[in-house]
């Protein structure tokens, strides 16, 4: 955990919604405060390279002086970008507005079924890759081996979360006991670490890769691996950040 983290951390509480109405964010907002009040901002972080889910307990003046990136210039795009959507028809769901078990069901049809999906295609594709251009590409072999430690990860903490932790919840909202509401806060803290270990994954393989910078060489497959690794971040991003930054922060 860096310096500049240190001297800016808050302890973590429940997801202000202040913004909500005045549709205003500065330096003090955290990141997943921003995104769960409005969700384009994501756009925005995706663009610069800021992680919005397991990073999102940061404070956004933090994130900006962290990475070099000029604040003042940023936060007036990004409260353009939410005044211009708030002109408008806004399509974006208010995950805020959401109910727990509409929430869990969200995650899992879409966000559980796309992995289950994407990882053993993508297993293939990096082990295709790294056996025809490992050679003069040895970082493929570094992006294969955190993609494999990475899919081990998820697979596991998926099943934690449909057959363990997602029960109980659903059990919560039948019978709202405090025994059931402190066994749901105390595996949280065991998902919430599980996020942070995939998300430096995709972060080691965002590095090896030169932010998956393509070769001259590159062939189709090559291609397409690396297109297919950039979208499968993208989803996690926002799959981690609908479980810390909205589900997770109602029994924390």
């Amino acid at each position: 955990m860096d310096l500049i983290y240190n001297q800016y951390r808050k302890r973590k509480g429940k997801i202000s919604v202040e913004n909500s109405v005045d549709n205003r964010f500065n330096g003090s907002d955290s990141i997943g405060e921003i995104v769960a009040n409005y969700p384009g901002a994501s756009k925005l972080f995706k663009e610069k390279r800021i992680d919005f889910c397991c990073g999102g307990d940061r404070p956004l003046s933090a994130v900006l002086l962290q990475q070099n990136i000029e604040a003042k210039s940023f936060i007036e795009k990004l409260n353009q970008m939410n005044a211009q959507a708030n002109k408008g028809t806004n399509h974006d769901v208010n995950w805020l507005e959401v109910s727990n078990m509409d929430l869990i069901d969200h995650v899992v049809t879409t966000h559980h079924i796309y992995l289950k999906k994407e990882l053993p295609l993508l297993s293939v594709f990096v082990y295709k890759i790294l056996r025809i251009h490992g050679a003069n590409h040895r970082e493929l072999s570094k992006l294969h081996e955190l993609f494999n430690l990475m899919k081990i990860e998820i697979d596991q903490h998926l099943i934690e979360e449909e057959e363990n932790v997602f029960p109980i919840i659903r059990e919560y909202e039948l019978n709202s006991s405090p025994r059931i509401y402190n066994q749901i806060s105390n595996s949280i803290f065991i998902l919430e670490a599980d996020h942070s270990g995939i998300g430096d994954f995709l972060n080691e393989m965002r590095v090896v890769t030169h932010d998956y910078a393509l070769p001259p060489e590159a062939c189709r497959t090559y291609t397409l691996t690396y297109q297919k690794l950039e979208e499968l971040e993208a989803d996690m991003f926002q799959h981690i950040h609908l479980e810390n930054n909205i589900l997770f922060p109602r029994f924390t």
